[in-house]
């Protein structure tokens, strides 16, 4: 059973800056592949990164140069750097995994709990 909780939210100004990180428990952190979503009110989820288990990663083209999505498998961990933010980035930013438990089995979604990113003056 795979478990996500996301911390670093807050409030910034336009400009500033924010570190999240994606805690996750259960086992095979280091073979999963990870994303970040965000979903802004009356907007869809949409996804922000992704970083594979290989270390390849993946970005929106609105955040292409201000946000780095990395990893550390010791830790269990995933992390979102995000600089130069603006108002348009505020949004609830959720973890993401899949899981497949068997060959037939099909892809199970995990998602944490979702950390508030305010961007305003």
């Amino acid at each position: 059973q795979v478990q996500l909780e996301e911390s670093g939210g807050g409030l910034v100004q336009p400009g500033g800056s924010l570190r999240l990180s994606c805690s996750a428990s259960g086992r095979g952190f280091s073979r999963k592949d990870m994303d970040w979503y965000r979903q802004a009110p009356g907007s869809q989820r949409e996804k922000v990164a992704s970083v594979t288990s290989g270390g390849n990663v993946i970005y929106a083209d609105a955040v292409k140069g201000r946000f780095t999505i990395s990893r550390d498998n010791i830790r269990n961990t995933m992390y979102l750097q995000m600089n130069s933010l603006k108002p348009a980035d505020t949004a609830v930013y959720y973890c993401h995994t899949s899981t497949k438990p068997c060959i037939e089995c099909p892809l199970i979604d995990h998602w944490g709990q979702g950390t508030q990113v305010t961007v305003s003056s």
